[in-house]
């Protein structure tokens, strides 16, 4: 039986980004196993046949394939900040469905606009910014977090993805009046020690 929790993740896929804040928030120590996109570990596989990251295996061999029950499985073990008691958990559920959702869908479209020809990038983008993030600026306007003033999961569980959105244009995303306090926000996101630590190169002498 394994000692550790085995994580199989990839450095830039938000997914994974966000299960590694709250696994290093909790301060669960894992096995880290950083994996290829292009040659996907056959113990990936047989754990998890979708195929995607991030993966948390237990030692009981539990196995926890969805980013979302990575985040909640760790901070139920410690959660410091209280991440989980910011606001009611269904409003936290809610807002963090409408990320992974119609806004991801929509990232894709705009981050991969070349393949979704029906729209130019700028219309992809517009449409993200109407459906998703004018709410998520109503928000900050009126406090510094998305649930008030301290740090949720909902928060860490954004952050990954509005990270990405900034980073298909930065320059726009920089200069756009319509986001000042969403950009603000991700910026002390990325601004956090926690979100350093996390975006560290792996030790790839911890891969099995």
């Amino acid at each position: 039986m394994r000692t550790l929790p085995l994580l199989f993740s990839y450095r830039r896929c938000p997914y994974a980004i966000r299960a590694r804040l709250a696994l290093w928030q909790a301060g669960v120590t894992v096995q880290l196993h950083e994996v290829s996109l292009r040659d996907k570990p056959a113990e990936l596989l047989r754990l998890s046949p979708k195929g995607t990251v991030p993966v948390l295996q237990l030692p009981d061999g539990t196995i926890l394939d969805q980013s979302l029950d990575i985040m909640r499985w760790a901070l139920a073990q410690h959660d410091p900040d209280g991440w989980l008691q910011v606001a009611p958990m269904a409003e936290m559920l809610a807002l963090i469905a409408r990320n992974d959702g119609p806004f991801k869908q929509l990232l894709d479209r705009y981050k991969y606009a070349e393949r979704h020809p029906e729209r130019s990038a700028a219309e992809w983008r517009e449409e993200a910014v109407h459906t998703h993030l004018s709410a998520l600026e109503a928000r900050l306007q009126a406090h510094p977090c998305l649930f008030g003033a301290h740090g949720s999961l909902a928060d860490m569980a954004l952050l990954p993805f509005v990270r990405q959105f900034a980073q298909v244009d930065r320059a726009w995303f920089d200069a756009t009046p319509a986001l000042p306090a969403l950009r603000a926000w991700l910026q002390r996101g990325l601004d956090l020690p926690l979100f350093a630590a996390v975006m560290a190169q792996p030790d790839r002498s911890a891969a099995i």
